[in-house]
């Protein structure tokens, strides 16, 4: 590779003369009059920079500079607050070839460059290319040399050419009524911003309540940094054409509710979506992970419950399953799930965007210590989050088929035995045990040593309670038929 910071280094103080020649006729200098980001949770962003210029009367190039390289240059919106009438903008541009050594090489063909190799040798010629690893260059007598770009120490440039810039630059060429100070908004999207949801969760030792803390973690890879800007957090699924582009936010149209108070995440509904705000300007730093408190509640009302799921999964009924070994799983675990409500009845009374939830329990010298972590889609007010946490370490379960017939061609009966026990040395056990009936959309229990609940046109669930050190086994029998 070429050695980037000597060529940089010689080639930028060879062309400062020649950069501030150039740009003398353009407009770059300006003042900051605040900007906002909406932030998508699907890896994208709107920003709304206001920026004031002093424009001439008539004819202006205005240069909008520290854009977002992963801006996308179709989704730009120009407009002038100060004289929206009299400012009218005749061509735009997205300038992205910025200062480096690829960039200059190309920009320099068949100019006249220096390059001192890493012996300390000079050589002076016309630049015929610099593709593939080589500088090749002509001397005033004609002579070809071929350098390698790994011995280069030094390269030196007379002049910055025309259009080369250090920054992702929007450029106008526009004409204004008036001279004089103009405020402008610039609107575009820009890939490499995300949001997400991260929840710390305190379950209190008998289960029965928690505490709920959560973030919002934004992540920033879009090239440039925002400074104390207003930033608005859009949960949802947004429909995105193929070409990534996402519905505009329009929050400024709409009537606003009152202003957030500082230090503060207010939610309010935008179309059919969740919109968080943050109630303060923050700063978002090129390459930075930021995390902001945006929803909290004590005392929200919780339950754990166990499951013994050991039944094949279902996908359908496609064909009738007439092998007697499909059935057999082998699964011994048995799951503990926590569940909460969002709504105002168990305290919380909050929409939770998707994200992740860790769930902490306080030990007896009161240490906090992770016993699960989940993931949860976007969650309305008032309904219930469901969260597998682990598997019960003093729980067992058995699951064995003890009986198959073929009664007849279209006929089939099969029973099964389930064991369940509890190792605890102290509390009762509630075990919920779904029972998924698999082979065919025609059946009957014939038989149940213990009653149970059908939960829907494929599923049957038993529920008995285990009492420490003690096993319950539960056995059924069902039937299939099928037309001939």
């Amino acid at each position: 590779m070429l050695h980037r910071t000597g060529l940089l280094a010689a080639a930028l103080l060879m062309v400062g003369a020649g950069m501030t020649q150039a740009q003398e006729s353009q407009n770059t200098g300006s003042t900051s009059d605040g900007v906002a980001v909406t932030i998508y949770n699907q890896g994208t962003a709107l920003v709304r920079d206001k920026r004031t210029f002093d424009l001439n009367e008539g004819s202006n190039i205005l240069n909008f500079s520290d854009v977002a390289s992963g801006i996308d240059p179709t989704s730009v919106n120009f407009k002038s607050i100060t004289d929206p009438q009299g400012t009218k903008v005749l061509e735009q541009n997205y300038i992205y070839d910025l200062v480096g050594s690829s960039a200059l090489l190309e920009r320099y063909l068949d100019q006249t460059i220096r390059v001192t190799t890493k012996d300390g040798t000079l050589y002076t010629g016309q630049l015929l290319s610099g593709r593939n690893g080589e500088i090749i260059m002509r001397t005033a007598e004609g002579q070809v040399l071929v350098i390698s770009q790994t011995q280069a120490r030094d390269i030196q440039f007379p002049a910055l050419p025309e259009g080369l810039i250090t920054r992702p630059t929007l450029r106008w060429l526009l004409t204004s009524a008036q001279g004089g100070a103009n405020q402008v908004e610039l609107t575009y999207m820009t890939y490499g911003m995300n949001w997400s949801a991260d929840y710390n969760v305190l379950l209190t030792p008998g289960n029965a309540a928690l505490d709920l803390t959560g973030w919002v973690t934004l992540n920033n890879t879009s090239g440039t940094s925002y400074q104390d800007a207003l930033v608005k957090l859009i949960a949802g699924d947004v429909n995105r054409v193929m070409d990534g582009t996402l519905m505009m936010d329009q929050s400024e149209s709409m009537p606003m509710a009152a202003s957030v108070p500082q230090n503060k995440v207010a939610q309010r509904d935008f179309n059919e979506y969740k919109l968080y705000e943050i109630g303060r300007p923050v700063t978002i730093g090129n390459n930075e992970t930021k995390q902001v408190e945006f929803v909290s509640g004590t005392g929200i009302a919780a339950t754990t419950f166990f499951v013994y799921d050991s039944s094949p999964s279902f996908y359908g009924y496609y064909s009738v399953v007439t092998d007697q070994y499909y059935g057999q799983t082998g699964i011994t675990d048995v799951q503990n799930y926590l569940e909460f409500s969002t709504g105002k009845a168990s305290g919380l009374d909050a929409a939770l965007p998707a994200g992740r939830i860790r769930v902490f329990q306080e030990d007896v010298d009161g240490a906090a210590l992770l016993i699960g972590e989940n993931t949860i889609g976007h969650t309305a007010k008032g309904e219930d989050v469901r969260l597998y946490l682990g598997n019960a370490f003093d729980l067992v379960g058995e699951r064995k088929q003890t009986d198959f017939k073929i009664i007849t061609g279209n006929v089939i009966q099969e029973t099964y035995e389930l064991r369940l026990r509890n190792r605890k040395e102290t509390g009762d056990v509630e075990i919920r045990v779904p029972e998924r009936m698999f082979r065919w959309s025609n059946w009957e229990i014939l038989s149940s040593s213990i009653p149970f609940e059908k939960k829907d046109s494929t599923t049957i669930e038993f529920r008995p309670t285990v009492k420490p050190g003690e096993e319950v086994v539960i056995t059924y029998t069902v039937q299939y038929s099928w037309p001939r």
